[in-house]
């Protein structure tokens, strides 16, 4: 079949046209993971509405209950810490929660959804943003994206991120992160933007397609 000119150019600004809006509902959205088989929201607030179940507290005295108070916990096992202290407390007070919301502070809550998942929002989030990029904490975007940048490890890295204090949030650990990956992008003259953090002592900067 062929079609006038017109209507050619009208179908492909229609393609472009969803195209683009079905790219933009998914800025800032990511999946998140699961800890310990629990759904862990980390600087992202969940699709789905949500009650709180109960507080959950650690501190600088858990924290170095988990290392001994001599190195400081990266991001992935603060975020660990605080889902075993949901689950203890959970036991310990019978309270039923269905995921843990971490803020990016030295505290979070356990909550529980008001309606069950479906396909378009289970796991699902917005994320937070830092110095204007977004934050991907232990989530994955769900925009396909390419690596641009990367903030490795090691012990000299590990200082500059937490600053070697036991008590550093989460936050303030990703902006360390952002600092960092904001720096290298600079020195190699290349764009990025967002952070994924995985685990571990490093993070990546990326650049979304399309």
């Amino acid at each position: 079949m062929h079609y006038p000119k017109t209507m050619y150019l009208f179908l492909l600004l229609l393609v472009a046209t969803i195209h683009t809006a079905f790219a933009q509902d998914k800025a800032g959205i990511a999946r998140v993971e699961k800890i310990q088989g629990i759904e862990a929201y980390v600087m992202c607030e969940p699709l789905r509405d949500y009650d709180k179940v109960f507080d959950i507290g650690t501190g600088v005295k858990a924290s170095s209950l988990l290392t001994g108070g001599v190195v400081n916990e990266g991001v992935a096992d603060k975020a660990d810490q605080f889902v075993r202290f949901a689950v203890k407390e959970g036991k310990k007070e019978n309270k039923e929660f269905d995921a843990v919301l971490i803020s990016g502070s030295k505290t979070a809550v356990a909550i529980k959804f008001k309606t069950p998942a479906s396909e378009q929002n289970k796991g699902l989030a917005r994320v937070k943003k830092i110095d204007g990029y977004e934050v991907y904490v232990l989530s994955e975007p769900l925009r396909d994206y390419e690596r641009v940048v990367d903030a490795s490890g090691g012990v000299k890295a590990k200082s500059y991120f937490t600053g070697g204090l036991v008590n550093n949030s989460i936050e303030e650990d990703m902006a360390q992160f952002v600092k960092r990956i904001k720096k290298e992008a600079a020195d190699d003259k290349k764009v990025f933007e967002a952070i994924i953090y995985s685990g571990g002592k490093s993070a990546i900067g990326v650049k979304f397609k399309g």
